[in-house]
């Protein structure tokens, strides 16, 4: 295996149960207090039919009482594992460590905060991964839970394309509230850097399957519902743009070059400016240097780390062909208001 050495997570007592020796899937969803919302997460998962599965759910540091009260809730379930890890990793070093406890082919992330649209949602998912080798990893349509409409802010493609919200296209990324992978490739490609915390952590991971000479596709038919709680999420003003900025220019220095990264550096300075966080912006070049200096490839995956002709043509085909033009990109990005609860641009 090419993950990092992992800290074993500790196993409340009385709530850890064993999967099957041969399974299909792992589902994983990190919890941080919101119980009810945790055990709804918990209750969809259990639900899926027509495919083998375990729930694995990694507390990263809910106050002692919610996790009693989400132990409770799992008591007994044979087919779900409650785990608390030594500390908040965040969503990627979280998605890390839980996926490392399954042994499905598959795994699926589904945000604490999301559902299951179908009871066969993840058996589909996994029927569409066993059935095309060169596909590593599905995004799902993620729909606003109350409404069933689109949520925009779960909208992790070029904007041109959500008129396809739909439909199924092949992508550079895919949206971390509702996607599977295959757990062959997850580790052929080192899983997500632990460094990200979140934020960029999906499309830093995509890149290395990319370079693998896989593909990630977005399936519009295959939905999660989720609940929007823009109060719950990092906001603008706090440190949401920091990480935004120094997680996106880190990714690029990664692949590319510091002078590379130069451009969107400077546009997203100045969007900084113009929505208020400047100065987030400003300190998130030092860091994402600092992150840099400090970044060792999991073993195995060095030359991931380098696009190749090919994963550089993907990129281009899948993702800078369906972007607008400079002045409009300008207009649209680079100078428009920050939305409360964006998950991330372009």
């Amino acid at each position: 295996m090419t993950y990092p050495d992992y800290p074993t997570p500790e196993h409340i007592s009385g709530v850890h149960r064993a999967p099957a020796a041969d399974y299909d899937a792992d589902v994983v969803i990190l919890a941080l207090d919101r119980v009810e919302d945790t055990a709804e997460a918990v209750a969809s998962a259990r639900a899926q039919t027509g495919v083998s599965k375990h729930v694995w759910v990694a507390d990263q540091g809910s106050r002692p009482e919610n996790v009693a009260r989400l132990a409770e809730v799992m008591r007994g379930a044979p087919d779900a594992t409650l785990v608390r890890l030594d500390r908040n990793w965040g969503v990627a070093g979280g998605r890390n460590r839980a996926t490392a406890l399954g042994s499905g082919r598959v795994v699926f992330a589904l945000d604490n905060d999301a559902e299951f649209s179908a009871s066969d949602t993840l058996a589909r998912a996994v029927a569409i991964l066993d059935a095309d080798a060169d596909l590593a990893a599905v995004g799902c349509r993620i729909l606003v839970h109350a409404t069933g409409e689109d949520d925009l802010s779960s909208w992790g493609y070029p904007v041109s394309l959500l008129p396809r919200a739909g439909e199924s296209f092949d992508t550079v990324t895919f949206v971390g509230a509702g996607a599977a992978v295959r757990r062959a490739d997850f580790e052929r490609a080192g899983g997500y850097d632990d460094a990200l915390f979140f934020l960029w952590d999906e499309f830093d991971f995509c890149l290395r399957l990319i370079n693998l000479g896989l593909r990630v596709r977005y399936r519009g038919d295959l939905a999660v519902r989720h609940k929007v709680s823009p109060e719950k999420r990092f906001a603008w003003a706090g440190t949401r743009w920091f990480y935004f900025v120094r997680n996106r220019v880190y990714i690029g220095m990664k692949y590319g070059s510091p002078a590379s990264v130069l451009p969107r550096f400077i546009a997203y300075q100045l969007k900084g400016a113009r929505n208020g966080v400047l100065l987030q912006g400003l300190r998130a070049g030092p860091a994402a240097l600092q992150m840099l200096r400090e970044f060792r490839p999991a073993l195995g995956t060095e030359e991931l780390h380098r696009l190749t002709p090919a994963a550089r043509e993907y990129l281009r085909r899948n993702d800078a062909a369906h972007r607008y033009g400079v002045l409009r990109r300008m207009r649209t990005e680079v100078l428009s208001a920050l939305p409360q609860a964006q998950r991330r641009a372009s």
